[in-house]
């Protein structure tokens, strides 16, 4: 039987705590073992607020859009807490949270949807298309969440941006940063502790433009003759040598 990539626990107080880790997939073979709709039975089969804890790379966008869908149509509240990582699908899943905690030392990462796709030009356009539409889907929930706007949300994904927790909560994907209390928070918030996000095109870019600097100052800068170097009329003598 294939592993499942959620657990559900059941706390000593009777409170439920679901544990979601590893990679997020969607499988429908050999039982329905992991199927969205058996996760479903067993969402329903309890009452009352849950925790869900994250640490995940994320994995099919699918089968997390119907996970948040689940989380966000539960009756009672769901209290999500961020301990390792959150990135890509699974940052889609921890916006359902009707709080979203994560832990000093965890992160969040978002980027664009991919997928791989084989056939011609036809197949290759309908495959581009899918991803913008996926993209917009999942824009829905990071506006929904941190009521940013959806073309910096965009830029975001574009980059592939990874944030620490003050970053997440700061931008709005979090709420609040495990283990502090709310004057701690507000310290955080305030400037306590440095705000990381770190996006690859970003990265790429200021490169780009410190190289385009030093060129360009290279060219203005008059270049001193090298000690190694010979003028034109000393080769011309040379030559005149040889030839005679």
């Amino acid at each position: 039987m294939k592993r499942k990539f959620w657990n559900w626990v059941r706390d000593a107080d009777g409170a439920r705590t679901l544990l979601l880790c590893g990679t997020i997939a969607q499988e429908t073979w050999y039982g329905d073992e992991v199927t969205p709709g058996l996760f479903r039975e067993e969402l329903a089969g309890g009452a009352g607020d849950i925790t869900v804890w994250i640490n995940s790379p994320g994995g099919d966008v699918f089968a997390a859009a119907q996970i948040y869908n689940m989380l966000m149509e539960y009756a009672g509240n769901v209290t999500v807490r961020i301990d390792g990582i959150a990135a890509s699908a699974a940052s889609v899943i921890a916006m359902a949270g009707t709080t979203v905690e994560i832990s000093p030392v965890g992160m969040m990462m978002i980027h664009n949807p991919s997928t791989v796709a084989v056939g011609d030009a036809k197949e290759m356009q309908a495959a581009i298309e899918m991803l913008s539409e996926t993209k917009e889907s999942i824009l829905n929930a990071y506006e929904l969440k941190t009521g940013l706007d959806r073309a910096v949300l965009s830029d975001y994904m574009d980059g592939e941006c990874w944030m620490n927790a003050k970053k997440a909560v700061e931008l709005g994907f979090a709420d609040k940063i495990l283990f502090t209390d709310e004057s701690q928070e507000m310290e955080k918030l305030a400037g306590g502790t440095e705000a990381m996000l770190f996006s690859r095109r970003a990265v790429t870019a200021s490169f780009l433009d410190k190289l385009k600097a030093r060129m360009s100052a290279k060219a203005d800068k008059p270049q001193p003759m090298d000690d190694n170097r010979v003028s034109a009329d000393v080769l011309k003598k040379r030559l005149s040598l040889i030839l005679h």
